[in-house]
This record gives structure tokens, sequence and C-alpha cells, in this order.
């Protein structure tokens, strides 16, 4: 079974103590629904005539409906990587990655509740937080072997795609978005890092000893899956077009898939990942919403 380096693990269980508790450690009375809660740059219509012609009020409710998507997005993923390594649990060798799984699974389940606790306090949500799960994605990270490179391949994409928004969010949304927002994301990115250094660490272990052919044959199937997650994360969904008020019967989620300035956006988001993944002998694509 591949396994993170002992050494760097104990180094993530100092550094997960101690435990930041997202609800009571963030202050929710900033919440408000009067801001953007994404920096435009991040807002999949942004540079498309029709949102640059939309009030700022509505262009606001949009952001906000946006990042409601994408932390459903991120309870489906959440609910995943808990399950995963509660299952896990049974099979560590060592105390040190024992505790590491328990802090792990502390911090998504707080990071789930920090979603929650977001929709509950602003009274915006999506219909059925399942609703958009893709269904590869999904099967892969359910049912691989932890013991596969395959697994640990999707836990770095997933883990890394996501990441990407929230970092591009704390940087540019400094003055720009509402507060709290902003430190939800930047906890998120702190629990986060560690999260990818162990996942990047079991990755590289998973690939020891394994040739070309190995990495040839994984390629597309890795090729499919930052496909899938972009989508998940980065393309919203018709309902959130449709209750931040923008005018029915228009294809929005066609005109933020083909919009230029969206696709440059993810190019940049994945790139690091893309980067990555390459040293490791896989060669990858930008994905195409």
């Amino acid at each position: 079974m591949p396994h993170a380096e002992l050494s760097l693990i104990e180094q993530l269980n100092t550094n997960s103590d101690p435990y930041h508790d997202p609800l009571k450690h963030l202050d929710w009375s900033e919440l408000r629904t009067d801001e953007f809660w994404l920096p435009e740059s991040a807002v999949s219509l942004a540079g498309v005539p029709e949102y640059e012609a939309l009030p700022e009020s509505t262009r606001k409710r949009l952001s906000q409906y946006e990042f409601i998507g994408f932390t459903q997005a991120g309870l489906w993923l959440e609910s995943i990587f808990m399950e995963r390594l509660g299952r896990s649990l049974k099979n560590t060798q060592a105390l040190a990655e024992h505790a590491y799984y328990l802090h792990e699974i502390r911090e998504e389940a707080g990071h789930s509740l920090m979603f929650l606790k977001l929709m509950e306090t602003s009274g915006l949500r999506l219909p059925g937080i399942w609703q958009r799960r893709p269904k590869f994605a999904d099967f892969v990270g359910r049912n691989t072997p932890v013991s596969t490179t395959l697994f640990w391949l999707a836990v770095v994409v997933g883990e890394e795609v996501p990441d990407k928004m929230n970092r591009h969010v704390r940087v540019h949304g400094e003055k720009s978005i509402n507060p709290l927002v902003r430190q939800m994301c930047t906890l998120h990115i702190i629990d986060e890092a560690r999260h990818i250094a162990h996942a990047r660490s079991a990755l590289v272990d998973s690939l020891k000893g394994k040739g070309a052919l190995t990495r040839i044959m994984l390629t597309p199937v890795v090729n499919y899956l930052l496909k899938q997650f972009v989508n998940t994360f980065y393309l919203p969904t018709p309902e959130v077009y449709e209750l931040s008020g923008l005018t029915p019967g228009k294809d929005w989620v066609g005109k933020a898939r083909r919009n230029p300035q969206r696709q440059v956006f993810i190019a940049q988001c994945v790139n690091p990942t893309l980067n990555f993944l390459r040293e490791q002998g896989f060669r990858l694509d930008v994905p195409k919403l």
C-alpha cells in the first residue's frame, strides 16, 4: 500500500494542532448578502458582454450563488474523502499515520459543516446537494483500492482543483469580496495544504517501480477525471443563473462554457497540478469545459 513518508506525516500531525473549528473560529457576523462573494475575475461569465451589462446587484447575487454551488460540490467531494479515510483507519501501519487520518477526517468534517453554516446563515442554497455528482469521479473515489496509483491520482486532482479556486479568491478578493467568505477560503487553504502534501507524497510512493506503460494507460483516465472535476467546480449549473435573476431561456451555461476569459482562468488554476503530474510522467492537457 502506498504511504506518504513517515517524517512528512509526523510533521503534518504537528501542524494539525491546534485545531481551528471553522464554526467557532470564523466571525459569522461579517457575512452579508449585499457584497460580492467571489472576485469578478472568478465569476463564470466575467468578460461576457451580457454579464458586464447586468446591474451590480445581479452580478453580486450571481457571485454568491456560484460560490454556493462551489461549496455544494465541496460537500460531495469531502464526503468521499471522509468515507475513504474512515475505511483506511484499520489498515494504518503506524500510530502517526492513524493520527493523521483522524486529523484529516476532523478537518474535512469541519469544512463541510462550514459550508452548511454558510447556507443556513445566508439563506442561499441550491436544490439537491448530490444533484451534480460526476458519476465516473464518484465511482473512482469511492471504489478504487487505496493501494493503487489511480486512487492517489484521483485524490491529488480532487484536492487541487478546488484549492486553486480558493487561492484565487484569497489573493484577488482582499478588498472586493465579503470578509467572511475570504476567511473561509483562507482557512480551507491552510488545511488543504497539508492534505495535498500528503496526497502528492503517497502518489509519488505509488509510482515507485512503475514503468512508462502504467503512465500511458492511466493518462486518458486522469484526463477524464480532471475534466469532470473542472466541470463540477468551475461550470455552474443552470439553477445558479436562474436563482441569481438572469433572464430565463438564455443559454448561460453555454456562454460560460464558451467564455474565453473563463477558459484562460481555468488554465491558470489547473496548470500547477498539470505541471506536477507531468513531472511524474503523465501527458495531460488543460481540460475544456
